[in-house]
């Protein structure tokens, strides 16, 4: 299919072709009439894509500063290699549009197949066509409603919000400043509420269209009539409410501004993105309070809301995001007012990179460009499976053909870099969710193809290895399905998230022809493999000692997911299994009982049970324990490690420096990188596919996740057996 995607590293725009989007269990697929370009928003995106490395890094210092503090604890190198990957990738542009509805997940009971829905949100409503959109960002079209009218919903909901912040009654007067695409459709939706609005902007161009679209009024901001005529209107008093919605990122002046075109107690509501500068005795005289409007309103940024389906009741929250969707729609459809009028060109989907130059100024139009339209062509056939990559190598004969299922960030960072760099391996197939990934993996690395169905992959005979690196609820059911086809597995940890999945793993593991290897990469680090060395000739237990500095994941976050006991399993049963299998490499020897205590920070926004110490007994009589903590600097490297026995020491620091103690010297090593053993886990699973022989005994992964379970009932209150039914 046709979608319009930046490449990131570079800036360039283009129509790629790439697979459609898998079905979700909470969202629906949508064949796509009618997208929107959003001028405001595809310019930011598109700008800060065409800037410099440097220039990314000032935009966005939250993720400069993740890059500086992982460059300072794992290395330089490394670091470089993981961002240029990553860097690389194509961002989807687009965020609203109207389609209809050619499938509908397991939980979703209010679409059907057949609707004409209306989609909402970046990364779901693209410009493509087809689009999977969670439930919650889609809304029915009304029959009243054209597609035209529909496409400009995420607009709608964005304004209405902003209205709904101001909180402003029937006959109020309220000031919208910034006349792009949300401020337009503002004053549309406030003359519709029965509010008196002016428009202000910079463009005089606009200042008509501003009047033919509901505004009582236009002006520039430097027009001495604007504050003229609101006197006259409000009696000297100013505006009840400001709407700011304009985009204003290197300077905050227009704070001081609208502050005089303020009454006492207005309300200064911000939509756009604009910078926070503003003088405190020009609002504090009149006690003016500033809002801000989040997007399209309650449930944005929210994951459980807006991926999972979850709703707020209607009783507690009115005007949810998927509410205000609607709202806009139905006052469309009640022929309040009509934002195709505000549309001034259309393109098909095709001659996108055109449509935006028109929004970038690349392209000069005498006419003013407000809504610009994408149309698809519905009757054509949309191929599941795009064209081969242009780039294609050679298959050489001593190569493992690998498949790769799910190509997230670390995958692409880390864990596929590691395996092609090993020699050892050719990428064949590539499968991801949202398809785009796959084919830019794909073209990446020369494989034969990228799709969004991962049976194309299972099911590929030249296809020997397969690389499982989905959400954490997917594995063990993928890892069965590759087993059973007699391929080699390497699935990401965990293994499985229950003791129902594990038997079934384990089941499909010894009736099956190919191995099962886990990424426990730390028990292939040079500096673990020397650390175990050291005490390869012990006479006595040994006392291991691992201290993670792991770090917040806040439950309402992009990666909060993995807190989630049926998608994520909790960061112990997700991440915990890493150290259980170092001192199973160290020790040789196999976990037997657990205890464990969490410090729980009783904060609704963090989790209760990812700051946790936990010890593990052996049965050769050793003991480790995991301090694993998340309540760190994050910028303070993650991971150190002690072991004691025989009258020996080795201390491992974040795989950066190893003291090796023994008849009272210590043996030093120290690296400028970290290495935490990706590349040799990769060689070692070459191995196993070319041997039959797994690069880890089958007893020692079940053992490993085994007795995370354990850990975790432990936390719970129940038996720390490692026989417990976990199920």
């Amino acid at each position: 299919m046709k979608i319009v995607v930046q490449n990131f590293k570079t800036g360039v725009l283009s129509v790629s072709d790439a697979p459609p989007p898998s079905l979700s269990s909470n969202g629906v697929l949508v064949r796509v009439h009618t997208s929107l370009i959003s001028a405001g928003t595809d310019r930011a995106i598109i700008g800060l894509g065409r800037k410099s490395y440097l220039g990314k890094a000032l935009d966005r210092p939250d993720l400069a500063r993740k890059v500086i503090d992982r460059a300072r604890t794992e290395g330089l190198w490394p670091t470089y290699k993981v961002v240029k990957n990553l860097i690389a990738e194509p961002i989807p542009l687009g965020y609203s549009l109207v389609g209809t509805v050619i499938a509908i997940g397991r939980n979703v009971n209010d679409i059907a197949i057949g609707d004409r829905v209306a989609g909402a949100g970046l990364g779901h409503a693209n410009h493509a066509e087809v689009v999977s959109v969670p439930r919650n960002l889609a809304a029915r079209v009304p029959k009243a409603v054209s597609d035209d009218q529909a496409a400009y919903v995420t607009l709608g909901a964005i304004a209405m919000h902003g209205i709904r912040q101001a909180d402003q009654q029937i006959g109020a007067i309220v000031v919208v400043v910034g006349l792009g695409l949300v401020g337009l459709v503002t004053l549309q939706i406030a003359a519709a509420a029965g509010l008196r609005a002016i428009g202000v902007d910079i463009d005089r161009q606009k200042l008509e269209l501003a009047r033919a679209n509901g505004a009582t009024d236009a002006f520039l901001m430097s027009d001495p009539a604007l504050k003229a005529t609101l006197g006259e209107m409000t009696s000297g008093r100013g505006a009840d409410a400001i709407l700011l919605t304009a985009g204003s990122r290197k300077s905050g002046a227009v704070f001081e501004e609208v502050a005089e075109l303020c009454r006492d107690r207005a309300r200064v509501v911000v939509v756009g993105d604009v910078k926070m500068d503003l003088s405190r005795r020009s609002y504090f005289e009149k006690e003016i309070e500033i809002l801000q409007s989040r997007s399209y309103g309650p449930g944005r940024y929210d994951p459980e809301y807006e991926l999972e389906g979850k709703d707020y009741p209607i009783g507690y929250v009115r005007w949810t995001e998927r509410r205000n969707l609607e709202s806009y729609l139905q006052l469309v459809a009640d022929g309040r007012f009509d934002p195709a009028k505000l549309t001034t060109h259309r393109f098909p989907i095709e001659k996108a990179v055109e449509a935006y130059s028109l929004v970038t100024g690349e392209a000069k139009d005498e006419g003013l460009s407000v809504g610009i339209l994408l149309d698809y062509d519905r009757t054509s056939t949309v191929d599941e499976t795009p064209p081969a990559p242009a780039v294609k190598r050679a298959v050489k004969a001593d190569r493992i053909g690998l498949g790769l299922i799910g190509a997230g960030q670390f995958a692409k960072g880390i864990l596929l870099p590691a395996m092609m760099e090993s020699g050892a391996f050719t990428l064949r197939g590539v499968s991801s969710a949202r398809g785009l990934s796959a084919i830019s993996v794909a073209e990446r690395y020369g494989s034969d193809y990228g799709v969004s169905d991962s049976d194309k992959v299972l099911d590929d005979d030249n296809i020997t290895a397969v690389l499982i690196t989905t959400r954490h609820d997917s594995h063990a059911r993928y890892a069965v399905a590759a087993l059973e086809r007699g391929k080699h597995v390497f699935v990401e940890k965990p293994l499985a998230l229950t003791a129902g999945d594990l038997a079934a793993v384990e089941a499909a593991c010894r009736n099956s022809a190919g191995t099962l290897t886990i990424g426990f990469n730390r028990r292939f680090s040079p500096m673990v493999t020397q650390a175990a060395a050291h005490f390869a000739d012990r006479r006595e237990p040994l006392s291991m000692l691992y201290r993670v500095n792991a770090g917040r994941v806040p439950l309402k976050s992009e990666m909060g997911w993995v807190h989630d006991p049926a998608t994520g399993g909790g960061r112990i049963i997700g991440e915990g299994c890493h150290f259980i299998d170092t001192f199973q490499a160290i020790s040789g020897a196999s976990p037997v009982e657990v205890s464990a205590v969490a410090a729980n920070p009783r904060r609704a926004t963090l989790s209760g049970d990812d700051t946790v110490s936990f010890t593990i007994g052996f049965d050769d009589g050793s003991i480790g324990t995991v301090h694993y903590w998340a309540n760190g600097d994050p910028s303070y490297p993650k991971e150190y490690m002690e072991i004691f026995g025989g009258e020996r020491v080795a201390i491992l620091n974040n795989f950066r420096q190893l003291d090796l103690v023994a008849g009272g010297k210590t043996k030093r090593t120290k690296s400028l990188s970290s290495d935490k053993g990706y590349n040799a886990e990769a060689r070692a699973f070459a191995e196993a596919c070319r041997t039959g022989v797994p690069s880890i005994a089958l007893e020692s992964l079940l053992a490993t996740t085994r007795a995370t379970f354990a850990v975790k009932d432990v936390l719970r209150g129940l038996s720390s057996s490692m026989d417990t039914d976990n199920g």
